[in-house]
């Protein structure tokens, strides 16, 4: 019998081993917390995150609103940043809720994956 925690580390590895952040294409890679969300860019090749967003620095809101702002950000960061195209990695996580949140608003932000 596996743990939740277990079962998404297993995903993780699994989805890991089919994507990979290039310096064209980086990965952008979401985490949640029990609070918090955070978003990273990340060139695999070089293994340096290009930028980062998180929920830390926002007003109480609930937490999907957080994730769509934290989307929001993490897109207008990316640009700022040259970045236009990324892979998503949704870190072994359903993608449902909080991660789908993010997707779309980072989506609605101007990155394509």
């Amino acid at each position: 019998m596996t743990t939740k925690s277990e079962r998404r580390i297993k995903i993780k590895y699994r989805v890991r081993n089919k994507i990979s952040g290039t310096s064209e294409r980086p990965r952008m890679s979401v985490f949640r917390s029990n609070k918090q969300i955070y978003v990273q860019i990340i060139n695999d090749e070089t293994s340096k995150t290009l930028c980062s967003a998180s929920s830390l620095g926002l007003e109480k809101m609930p937490k999907k609103e957080q994730a769509a702002k934290v989307g929001e950000l993490i897109a207008k960061k990316a640009i700022e940043a040259g970045i236009t195209t990324v892979v998503f990695d949704r870190n072994g996580y359903l993608y449902h809720g909080r991660v789908k949140e993010v997707a779309d608003a980072a989506r609605n932000g101007g990155l394509k994956f």
